[in-house]
Formats: C-alpha cells, structure tokens, sequence
C-alpha cells in the first residue's frame, strides 16, 4: 500500500512538471495581454524636456516663474476643456445612483423585492437570493448593517429604468421618495416648476495618498486611505457673484443645463469637485472594462503644472503663447483665442464670455483653448518658490495642506499677459469660478497592437 501511494504522488509530480510547459526555465508569469485602447477625446502629448517658467521678460515683475529645464513623461490629455455635456454625463449618473440607492433604501425597510413590484423592482440586487452570486451572499450574510448606513457595498438593480414621469410612479412608496427625498420642496419651488434637489447630488469615493504613504516610517494602509463625499453639481451662482453689478442672469439660468451650451466648457467646478469627476471617469470606465472581461485602464487625473505647460506649448520652444507667439492676432487680423483684448471691450474676439471648447486653432499637438476661454485647474499647489525645490523629473508641488491650487491658460475675461504659456496663477481649492474650468491626462502606457 505504502509503495503503491509513494508510486501516486511520483506520478502527479511527473505530471505537474511535464504539464508546465518551462522546461524548470525562468519565463516569468503569464499575464493577460495588454492592447490599450487610445482614450476617447485625448491626444498623445510625446516625453520630452523643456523650459518651464518666464524665458521672456516677465513685465508684471512677479518673479514666480523662473526658468528651469525639467522632463515629462508621456501622457494622454483632453483636446479640450471638459464641456457642460461631458460634465452633465457625470452629474446624470450621480443623480441615478442616489435615486436608485433611496428606492432600494426603502424597498428593503419594507421587505419588498422584485416578486413584489413597484418600489420592490428597485431592490438591492442581493436582496433576490435566486439570483445573487456567491460574493453577494456571503457578504449579505456577514457584512449587511455595518458601515454609516448598514448599505454600504451592496449592489444597486440597474436593469429596472427610473420613472420620472410623475403620472407613472409604480406606487406611493415610490412617489414618497421621488417627491419628498429628491425635488425641492414646494415653497420653494415658483411658476409651477418643481427641479431636482441638487444638494441631493452627493458622490463618494475614496482614494490613497500614496505620497504620504511612501515616505511614512510607519503605519497601516488605512492611515493613508482618504474618504471624499462632496456635492458635485457646478455652482450657477458665480456667474452673479464673480461680476457685481452686472446683468449676467441668463448665463446663471441657462449656462449648465440649455443645450445650447451643450458644448462649451463647464465652470462653477471647484479643485475638488474636478478631482472627484476624475475619480468618477476612472470607475465608469473600468466597470465597462470589467463587463468585457478587460483588463483596467489607469486613472484619469489632473494635469500637473509641468505636464500643463509643456502641453500648452505644443512642441514650440521658447514660444509666448499655444501658437508661438508673440502676437495674440494672426496675420490676416484675427484674434487667436477669446480673452479681453481691450479695457472693457470684452467682445472684439468675436465673444463675450465663453465660446465653444472647440474654438480656435489647436496648437501643434492638436490642442484647442490652451489660452484664453477658461482657466483650467491643474493638480499642482501653488507656491511662488516651488520652481527652485520641485524635481528635474515630472516635477509636481502637490502638498495636501497647501490649499491654493495653479490654475493655467488665463481665461475669457483676462488680458493677453495670463494667456502666456510660462504664467502662473492660483485660486483657492474649494472655489468655483465662472472662468475656471478643467481638463484631464491620462498616464501613457503603450499603444495598440495595429497587426491584431
């Protein structure tokens, strides 16, 4: 018996090591192949060095922005600003998950589930056990009821489409959230129009300071990963706040959500509120990628300072501005991007506040409104000495407890000087302006395999 199990074990050796396939060689561990996809909307910004800070005579003596050559990796960026209708994508799906989360809130305090219908319909997709994985019911069995809620991690039931039709909610239970958890209420609602509460519109997400946690001596993970819960739709009211006594109330009602600004760049987004529809772009696209059994892409971010400047040059060394320079009118007599030209004459550009993000000429790397239109948050913080301390490579100040972010490429209501590749500015982290808006990179990993 004994010589028979030795005899068994030797024979499954011999198959395992047979089976391999190495020959006992190194040949590393197989992976899935990599075939990225080129970001939809984003041109290739190629590495290379430049000179980042004032080259030029720097006329406003601000003395922030000297010369310093430095080195970039690869990266894939925007063509254009973020528009009210990339933005508005964004803000649709927020209001679909808290909706559906407040639907299977409720379904759940009742002990409905599909069977059941109307509200039941909406019910957490664990809460159908004939139809939940094992994931889902080991987690329903051992974790349901911890958290700040006692809901969190358990899946949302997205086949059901929301109802906002007010003559067709499927019951009370449904109508009691759609009117009392989700639209203002009706004081203060006027000219018979009730909207979406959008201080409802809450996105969650969290994130590692992996920085933080590299240079720590000491401490766990968890001490390095940070929770974010922000409201996210843009701050309409800037467009009367920025400009005392001026009319400015049509862009105020019509900016964000008309149509017919559809394409132009979103504004009233704050430092933190770009980051979080980064965060958001990086999980929408992954949770496809996960659908199509694909490997994850890396995350969308922020430009950094550097990353921004070398972008906005588009390959012209030494250049003023996006297109070269020095001159903010072409030679057949037209302005080359929208900004105030003169004292008060805001509309000798052919616009008076934004225009469409697809306005202009692009620059050399196919880059539109990289001056003038709207200044654009980058990932940097802002210090006026930073260029004499940041690193030669990928340089970047991003502190946390620095609350002042750069914000780069001057803007629609800004004189030429701010338009200039090399100047800098900064405006407060949790302030939303009607001129800043945003653009977002991805790292560059590769390209895809055109022979497949």
């Amino acid at each position: 018996m004994k010589k028979l199990l030795l005899s068994s074990i030797a024979f499954v050796f011999l198959l395992s090591s047979c089976g391999s396939g190495t020959k006992g060689e190194l040949v590393g561990a197989k992976g899935k192949k990599w075939y990225p996809e080129k970001p939809h909307g984003m041109v290739l910004i190629p590495r290379g060095a430049f000179t980042m800070g004032k080259t030029e005579e720097d006329q406003a003596k601000i003395l922030n922005a000297p010369a310093k050559t430095v080195t970039v990796r690869s990266f894939y960026m925007d063509d254009t600003e973020i528009t009210n209708s990339e933005y508005r994508q964004f803000v649709e799906w927020v209001k679909d998950s808290v909706t559906r989360t407040k639907l299977a809130i409720l379904a759940d305090e009742l002990g409905l589930g599909p069977e059941d219908g109307g509200i039941g319909e909406y019910a957490f997709n664990d809460a159908d056990t004939t139809r939940a994985s094992v994931y889902d019911k080991y987690m329903l069995d051992r974790y349901s009821g911890l958290g700040e809620t006692g809901y969190e991690g358990r899946a949302l039931n997205k086949r059901p489409k929301l109802i906002w039709d007010t003559s067709k909610y499927p019951d009370e239970y449904y109508a009691e959230i759609m009117v009392d958890s989700m639209y203002i209420s009706q004081e203060e609602s006027y000219n018979g129009q009730r909207h979406i509460d959008v201080t409802k519109l809450k996105y969650k997400y969290t994130w590692m300071d992996i920085e933080a946690a590299a240079r720590a001596k000491k401490g766990s993970r968890t001490d390095f990963i940070k929770q974010e819960e922000l409201e996210i739709y843009p701050d309409t009211t800037v467009w009367i706040r920025d400009f005392s006594y001026s009319y400015n109330e049509p862009m105020h009602n019509d900016y964000f959500w008309h149509d017919a600004y559809s394409e132009y760049p979103v504004v009233g987004v704050t430092w933190k509120q770009a980051q979080a529809f980064c965060n958001w772009r990086t999980k929408y696209k992954n949770d496809d990628q996960k659908s199509r059994g694909k490997q994850f892409v890396n995350r969308f971010r922020l430009p950094t300072e550097a990353e921004w400047e070398y972008a906005a040059r588009g390959g012209i060394e030494g250049g003023t501005y996006p297109w070269g320079g020095p001159y903010v009118i072409s030679d057949t007599g037209c302005f080359m991007a929208n900004f105030k030209p003169q004292r008060g004459d805001y509309a000798a550009d052919q616009a008076l506040y934004t225009v469409e993000a697809k306005s202009f000429e692009p620059n050399d790397y196919n880059l539109y409104n990289m001056a003038g239109n709207v200044s654009e948050w980058t990932n940097s913080s802002y210090d006026p000495n930073s260029y004499e301390y940041v690193s030669t490579m990928n340089p970047n100040a991003g502190t946390s407890n620095n609350n002042r972010k750069v914000i780069r490429g001057g803007s629609w209501k800004d004189v030429a000087y701010f338009l200039q590749v090399s100047t800098r500015d900064y405006e407060y982290q949790d302030s939303a302006r009607s001129y800043i808006g945003f653009r977002t990179v991805q790292d560059y990993m590769g390209e895809e395999d055109s022979t497949r």
